[in-house]
C-alpha cells in the first residue's frame, strides 16, 4: 500500500583491511580479535548517531555481544568517521589498516576498481542491513512511483542492483555481487528495525560515552 516500505536490498558489515598492510593470516578473524592490543590505534569504524547504517550494525553488535564489548572496543584509539562509506576510503588510503564497520557493497565497488581491500566475515557473525522501498502517501506521480517501485522488485530491477552498486539481493533469482562470498558461506547477524528503534537514543548515548 502506498506509505508503506517493503526490503527491497541489504548490505552486510564485516571487517575490512588493506591487504598491503595486513597479511591475510594475520587479519582478525572476529569481532573479539579487535580487542587485541596490536590493534590499538590502528582501527577505523563509523558512527551510529550520523549513519543509518552504523545505527543498525551498533543495534545487532549491542545485542549479540553486549554493550562490555563496545565499551571495550572504545578504548582501543579508534578513528571515529561518520558515514558507514568512510571506513573503507580510510582503509585504502592506509590511514589505518583495519574497518571494524562499514556498508559490504561500497569496498567491493572500491575493490573492482583496484582498491587494496579484503573482507573478514566475523566468527559471531556479520550484521546485516536491510534497506527498503515503497510508494510515499501522496506522491506527486503515484502511478510512475508504483511502477518504478514494481521494477525495482523485480528479478532485471533487483539484478541492476547488484551489479551496479553490489548490493545483496533477497530475490532468489539475482546473483551474487560480484567479489562477494555468497550468503550461504556467511554466519549473518539479523536485523530487527522494531527493537532498534526502541533502543535508538540508548544506542546514541551509550556510543557517545564509549567512544
Amino acid at each position: 500500500p502506498d506509505g508503506c516500505f517493503a526490503t527491497e536490498r541489504f548490505t552486510l558489515s564485516p571487517i575490512l583491511y588493506n591487504t598491503k598492510m595486513v597479511q591475510p593470516a594475520d587479519a582478525p578473524k572476529s569481532f573479539a580479535d579487535l580487542l587485541d592490543p596490536k590493534w590499538t590505534g590502528k582501527l577505523v569504524k563509523a558512527h551510529p548517531g550520523y549513519s543509518g547504517t552504523i545505527m543498525t550494525v551498533t543495534f545487532e553488535l549491542q545485542r549479540e555481544l553486549g554493550w562490555d564489548y563496545l565499551k571495550k572496543l572504545g578504548q582501543q584509539h579508534v578513528l571515529q568517521v561518520q558515514s558507514a562509506a568512510d571506513p573503507p576510503k580510510k582503509v585504502a588510503q592506509g590511514e589505518r589498516p583495519i574497518a571494524a564497520d562499514g556498508g559490504e557493497y561500497v569496498p567491493l565497488q572500491m575493490i573492482a576498481q583496484g582498491a587494496p581491500l579484503a573482507f573478514v566475515y566475523p566468527t559471531e557473525g556479520t550484521p546485516s542491513i536491510p534497506g527498503g522501498a515503497g510508494v510515499m502517501i501522496d506522491a506527486p506521480h503515484p502511478n510512475a512511483a508504483r511502477l518504478f517501485d514494481l521494477y525495482l522488485f523485480s528479478k532485471d530491477g533487483q539484478t541492476l542492483l547488484v551489479k551496479l552498486a553490489r548490493l545483496r539481493s533477497f530475490h532468489p533469482d539475482a546473483p551474487t555481487p560480484e567479489g562477494a562470498k555468497p550468503l550461504s558461506e556467511i554466519k549473518v547477524m539479523k536485523a530487527d528495525p522494531g527493537a532498534q528503534e526502541k533502543m535508538a537514543e540508548e544506542i546514541k548515548q551509550k556510543y557517545a560515552e564509549y567512544f
